[in-house]
């Protein structure tokens, strides 16, 4: 009933960047919060940034000053800047929507697929 799908992770130099994209489609009336976390090999699944659909923020404090969250509420798509990546970075990315279907006053959570960023010289 309701998707989010990311893309843009991929293979990046230590140092580099990339930034992924997360589209929600299906039977959505709004989106609440919308939000990134990662999942490292062998660790478990640990918040990386939110954002409301005010915009309000919230980083993980390993990303502080490197990772930029935003949206586009009218494209139901939030984005992930990814700046001055290191080796610890590599994980894969979720995103995450807390969703109020169509005609309801339910809110669901949905997640994606992820998405692997792999930095790495």
């Amino acid at each position: 009933q309701v998707q989010l799908v990311e893309s843009g992770g991929g293979l990046v130099r230590p140092g580099g960047s990339l930034r992924l994209s997360c589209a929600a489609s299906g039977s959505i009336s709004s989106i609440n919060t919308m939000g990134w976390y990662r999942q490292a090999p062998g660790k478990e699944r640990v918040l990386v940034a939110t954002i409301t659909s005010g915009g309000n923020t919230k980083y993980a404090d390993f990303v502080k000053g490197r990772f930029i969250i935003s949206r586009d509420n009218a494209k139901n798509t939030v984005y992930l800047q990814m700046n001055s990546l290191n080796s610890e970075d590599t994980a894969v990315y979720y995103c995450n929507a807390d969703v109020r279907i169509r005609y309801t006053f339910n809110f669901i959570e949905r997640w994606g697929q992820g998405t692997l960023v792999t930095v790495s010289s």
